[in-house]
């Protein structure tokens, strides 16, 4: 990765060298300033540096705050809040966002990538082999452009739905007045064909540690398992919100139908991943023995047998910058809501929680033994919690204790102080302060030194395993109810988790509220969250709600009752079904008469 990364670097001096070069005067050039594209392809080591900047694309999705085009989606779902009014994902909480300041990085960066993609398949051919440069090779770099240039496809979809298909490098000298958007069984189908093609070009494992980084078979296999459950999904699949949603010569641009068939297909494709990808030597993370470490180091040590695509994004601390309570030097700012913290269940497998009375007040369990009051006497032996922490968590999920800072976690080298005049609490902090009494504790390194500047080399990790197996899960119940198979692959990352396994007997519907209530802890801040509840078509009631923490005014020490109250946080708004698709950026659909914009917007 790291390797891959200095590639990146040098292919953008190359570039700002070739531009340069151009503007010249003619006698003032060396023998490499003056090529054509077609030149430079029939050398290696340009063609491979055009490669690797097509990888410039990859969004960097650890940045959930800063650089808004990237990743507001775990802002703008019901997992986190901020204390910052001002980033994009507020606007969305807000409703105040449209067409004109919606966040188009996205857009552009995307379609970025697409036309290197394009540029590169085109010319690739012309690039001679050599005893250096094998056609095994050549094929695996044609398979990198080919899942690329899918992939890029898929990120727009997942926002805007319907996009125009970009199969060739299109030319400044192109009529774009003319492009539009195809419908989505196109675009969908045109992502199916063009992983399975990468699947027969890319091994399934990387060849080389200098490879890291680069797509194998086992991501396009995971990428064709996504496409197809979101395709089976509500809102893509027969949703009538879009039955009359067309382009401006009338074609229609969802699908009419519901179709069935449709979760068959998305969990063949998953199973076909899980199988292929464990022959080839990948499986669940099981390095240690305690589920919390093992849990929490599932994200930490970087390309794990788990991993099957991930994104380098260099020696960085900005997540624990964002996630580091303020006497370690952090800003306390990413905030879980209340609400995720109730969906964690007790480590019997019993809800704690299981809905909320007309005032937002919890309706609890009894039988799952959570109490919202007291709390602990003594610590738990393997620092779960320790005496004094609140009740309400004390003997959660292992994944609770390995995402969650709640008030009084022991963290690096102290216990958080998140009551109003503790040292991490409202009354020390200024703008940056934590907002529902939690912090983010996945992803953060605890080697990591802010005071110290001691930072870790971070990855993103686009696709995993583990959500294959929930991936196979819930497609498999959809189209045949809770067979063994839904079972099997539940169960697996429960057990993995030390959670028990599900009770039997569970009907398709029951099935389905557990499933996706193990998405939403297993999954949970990876980008999956917002769009999981877009695709199920609920996000009217999870993105559209009243956000909860605790007290955060209040309290003068740990064991202070007045902290603990359920606090209204925030009112979000959320449209439907106008905020299930993003819009086109206004200045897109200016340039281009045959490009519609997304109802509502």
């Amino acid at each position: 990765m790291k390797k891959l990364k200095y590639i990146i670097c040098s292919l953008m001096v190359m570039q700002l060298v070739l531009i340069s070069a151009c503007q010249k005067d003619f006698l003032d050039k060396g023998p490499d300033e003056d090529i054509t594209i077609e030149e430079a392809f029939k050398q290696r080591k340009y063609a491979e540096a055009f490669l690797v900047d097509i990888y410039a694309g990859l969004p960097n999705e650890i940045y959930f705050t800063d650089l808004a085009d990237v990743n507001p989606f775990i802002i703008a779902s019901d997992e986190m809040n901020i204390p910052w009014p001002e980033k994009f994902p507020k606007l969305m909480n807000k409703g105040a966002w449209n067409s004109f300041n919606v966040a188009g990085q996205i857009y552009k960066n995307m379609y970025e990538g697409i036309r290197k993609s394009n540029i590169f398949l085109e010319h690739i051919n012309i690039t001679p082999l050599s005893t250096e440069f094998t056609q095994t090779t050549k094929d695996r770099w044609i398979g990198e452009a080919v899942f690329l240039r899918a992939f890029y496809h898929f990120q727009l979809m997942r926002i805007y739905g319907p996009v125009p298909i970009m199969d060739y490098s299109a030319d400044v000298a192109d009529d774009f007045t003319k492009i539009r958007r195809k419908p989505l069984d196109i675009c969908v189908k045109f992502v199916v064909d063009e992983c399975n093609k990468a699947i027969t070009l890319l091994p399934m494992n990387v060849v080389e540690s200098r490879d890291l980084g680069r797509p194998t078979a086992a991501a396009a296999l995971a990428l064709k398992a996504r496409v197809l459950l979101y395709n089976a999904s509500p809102l893509w699949n027969g949703n009538p919100d879009y039955k009359s949603f067309a382009d401006n010569e009338g074609s229609k641009l969802f699908s009419q139908q519901y179709d069935e068939s449709k979760w068959t297909l998305a969990a063949q494709a998953a199973q076909e991943c899980i199988t292929k990808c464990e022959a080839a030597g990948y499986h669940l993370f099981r390095n240690y023995a305690d589920p919390v470490k093992n849990y929490q180091q599932l994200f930490i040590e970087n390309n794990n047998p788990e991993v099957l695509f991930a994104r380098n994004s260099g020696r960085d601390a900005w997540m624990e910058k964002c996630a580091f309570p303020g006497s370690l030097g952090g800003w306390n700012g990413w905030n879980p809501t209340q609400g995720q913290i109730d969906a964690y269940e007790m480590d019997n497998g019993m809800a704690p929680i299981t809905g909320y009375n007309t005032d937002d007040s919890p309706i609890v369990n009894p039988a799952s033994g959570y109490q919202e009051a007291g709390y602990a006497v003594g610590n738990e032996p393997t620092g779960r919690w320790l005496d004094g922490t609140r009740n309400m968590y004390v003997r959660r999920d292992p994944r609770f204790y390995a995402t969650i800072n709640f008030n009084g976690a022991f963290f690096i080298d102290r216990r958080v102080q998140f009551w109003q005049t503790g040292a991490d609490g409202r009354g020390n902090a200024g703008r940056d302060y934590n907002t529902t009494g939690y912090l983010l504790k996945k992803f953060i390194d605890p080697g990591v030194s802010l005071t110290q500047q001691r930072y870790s080399l971070k990855t993103w990790i686009f696709f995993r395993l583990g959500e294959m197996y929930l991936n196979y899960a819930e497609a498999l119940n959809e189209a045949q109810g809770p067979v063994n198979g839904v079972y099997t692959a539940i169960n697996a990352i429960r057990n993995r988790a030390g959670m028990p396994s599900l009770p039997t007997s569970l009907t398709k519907e029951t099935m389905r509220a557990r499933i996706r209530n193990e998405r939403r802890v297993e999954l949970a801040f990876e980008t999956h969250r917002y769009f999981d509840c877009h695709r199920w078509k609920i996000a009217e009631q999870t993105d559209k709600a009243r956000v909860y923490g605790m007290n955060i005014s209040a309290g003068t020490n740990l064991k202070d009752d007045n902290f603990y109250h359920r606090t209204l946080i925030e009112t979000r708004i959320f449209q439907a079904p106008k905020h299930y698709l993003f819009p086109i950026p206004q200045d897109e659909i200016d340039k281009n008469a045959s490009m519609v914009q997304n109802p509502g917007w």
